[in-house]
């Protein structure tokens, strides 16, 4: 077993108000699981949708634009957990993505030149057996770094893994002794 605590796998340190901030009544979690990361899109992911958004609301066409972009911004949560990875989003409906981390084959992560500048990116999950990526972490804070714990929590669930099947190795092996 690891001997991280779930502090110090949490990310990032100077981002723990998003995480408390994000509204989790959607999520439903098991009695183990407990959740390491949660975020919504960056503040600053807004910055586009304003700068075209209100010179065209002179003309109406604008205020729909960045009527999308802030509800958008309002109803998308990302969180990670000992478990898994869950996306929810809906505006009237809501959409719930989970993907657990056996699942998980690939993770990347891009961030735009304005994303660069304003510290947001994207954060891409593609699964075994699926056709390109499954579930992408839009416009959030520090990308590197969620992606750095989704990657953390993966290895740590291997090496949980290898230790119980190396006790039912010697499990095996103390039978066959006997």
């Amino acid at each position: 077993m690891s001997s991280e605590s779930p502090q110090s796998r949490s990310v990032p340190t100077h981002e723990a108000d998003a995480t408390a901030a994000v509204d989790l009544d959607w999520l439903t979690l098991d009695a183990d699981e407990e959740v390491l990361w949660a975020s919504t899109p960056h503040k600053s992911s807004l910055v586009p949708a304003f700068a075209i958004g209100i010179p065209l609301s002179l003309f109406l066409v604008g205020i729909p634009i960045l009527a999308s972009a802030y509800l958008t911004y309002k109803n998308t949560n990302y969180v990670v957990t000992t478990r898994g990875l869950y996306r929810k989003q809906g505006i009237v409906s809501r959409d719930v993505k989970q993907i657990s981390f056996d699942k998980v084959q690939n993770i990347s992560y891009t961030q735009s030149a304005i994303g660069s500048s304003f510290g947001y990116g994207t954060v891409e999950i593609s699964t075994a057996g699926g056709s390109g990526v499954e579930l992408r972490f839009r416009s959030i804070p520090t990308p590197a770094e969620v992606q750095e714990l989704i990657s953390r929590e993966i290895e740590r669930r291997e090496d949980t893994g290898r230790e119980q099947e190396d006790d039912v190795d010697d499990v095996l092996d103390q039978i066959l002794t006997e």
